[in-house]
């Protein structure tokens, strides 16, 4: 009977071949880099404990410590009392985008003005820094890249030789929590805001060990000049009336100025949010949300027509043909589905609030669309991840993605002509 063991034996060194590709790559420039590298963070470190003692190793004379007094008799000789002194070196491991090093850090007692001595620390190289902050910065990326936490480490293994970890990834990421901070406190004063796009996105978390879906309520303004900024990222239940106000309350309350024109998707909470606080502030229902409302009310052999109609409506050429085909479209499906005629004339007025702005901005005013694609972007990172590892968690790579310049906003159409106000042009709804 033939043995399969010559077989898999005669597969082993193809499989080992594999598994070691890469590692052979030597690359004498990146080593003579390294290895440069290595002395250069050694020289600053020295350095900069030669200027802590005043005085280079091996000298015997130094300079007079700051604050003491210089004794000039006969008896006495040298510039003063020393300001410490060296005692060894301590191996310390360091990780950089130049790979793994290992230093060796020097140690010193510096002696204080009350005559006590302290162990000396270096600003170079802080106490337990064992990856510079580009390095840091790389693994940060590299998450949000779209990566979890444990294919950073495959992803990296060529630059750090496999020495980042899943947990190393974690602690890093938690690093952001600081800027994460700062940012939900920033003052909103300075902000030229003249226009809010808000809607909300659903994604899943683990609270207390199970997975929960949350809503992210996510707030986008317009300055001025065009530009796009986020301005608040917050983890609710829901796109309620309440949670809405929350997040609005909280932009005031930092400083927002009352924008002069809104973007909405519809939802009833927000709306309801909004009114309470600008009710005189004009508002634009998002028309490819009301596409799909119309289309959920319509039968399915008559979902093309009705799509027709509505394009052919929404983006006509000028305010009065809008008007125009706005009333036949209802007198049409009236008649043929009164359930689609019904769910037109429920947004109002809110549908045509582009129409009172130039005809440039309407592109950029009538939909939710940027905010849109954050969110696609967004849920296109965490897809490795089904499930985030806190609420929290999941605002702040929203965030970050943002910040990181991952993801890049860019001027709104029109923006050249954003401060024209929008025209007080009432809307005749009567068909």
């Amino acid at each position: 009977m033939p043995s399969n063991i010559t077989k898999l034996a005669d597969r082993q060194p193809a499989a080992t071949a594999t598994a070691q590709l890469f590692e052979n790559w030597f690359d004498p420039i990146e080593a003579a880099v390294r290895d440069r590298v290595h002395g250069f963070i050694q020289a600053m470190i020295e350095a900069e404990l030669d200027e802590a003692l005043s005085r280079t190793r091996y000298a015997r004379h130094a300079k007079a410590c700051p604050g003491s007094r210089s004794e000039t008799d006969g008896e006495i000789t040298g510039d003063g009392p020393l300001c410490g002194h060296r005692h060894g070196h301590r191996s310390r491991s360091l990780m950089g985008t130049f790979g793994e090093t290992l230093i060796s850090v020097p140690r010193a007692r510096i002696e204080a003005p009350d005559g006590k001595t302290t162990e000396w620390k270096s600003n170079v190289l802080p106490a337990y820094q064992r990856r510079t902050k580009a390095a840091d910065a790389l693994i940060a990326g590299a998450y949000l890249a779209g990566t979890n936490t444990r294919r950073v480490r495959r992803a990296l293994a060529a630059l750090f030789g496999g020495a980042v970890s899943k947990d190393t990834v974690s602690r890093v990421w938690r690093k952001v929590k600081t800027d994460w901070e700062g940012w939900n406190a920033r003052s909103l004063a300075d902000e030229p805001i003249v226009r809010l796009i808000l809607d909300g996105t659903v994604v899943r978390v683990r609270l207390d060990k199970k997975a929960t879906t949350i809503c992210l309520l996510v707030v986008l303004g317009i300055r001025a000049d065009g530009q796009k900024v986020l301005l608040a990222v917050k983890n609710m239940g829901g796109e309620t009336a309440q949670a809405w106000r929350i997040v609005l309350d909280d932009l005031i309350k930092r400083g927002l100025r009352k924008p002069e024109f809104l973007i909405v998707d519809g939802g009833s909470g927000l709306e309801r949010a909004l009114a309470e606080l600008w009710s005189d502030v004009p508002t634009q229902r998002c028309t490819v949300h009301k596409h799909r409302n119309l289309l959920a009310h319509a039968p399915e052999r008559l979902r093309e027509e009705v799509s027709a109609d509505y394009n052919d409506m929404i983006y006509a050429a000028t305010a009065a043909e809008i008007e125009k085909k706005r009333k036949a479209f209802l007198r049409k499906w009236r008649l043929r589905c009164q359930a689609v005629a019904d769910c037109l004339e429920e947004a109002g007025d809110r549908l045509f609030a582009f129409t009172k702005l130039p005809a440039s901005q309407w592109k950029s005013a009538r939909t939710t669309n940027a905010i849109e694609r954050l969110h696609e972007e967004f849920k296109r990172r965490i897809k490795t991840q089904t499930v985030l590892p806190s609420a929290e968690t999941a605002a702040m790579m929203f965030w970050a993605l943002v910040a990181s310049g991952q993801i890049n906003m860019r001027k709104v159409d029109g923006w050249k002509t954003l401060a024209v106000k929008p025209a007080d042009l009432p809307i005749d709804l009567a068909a």
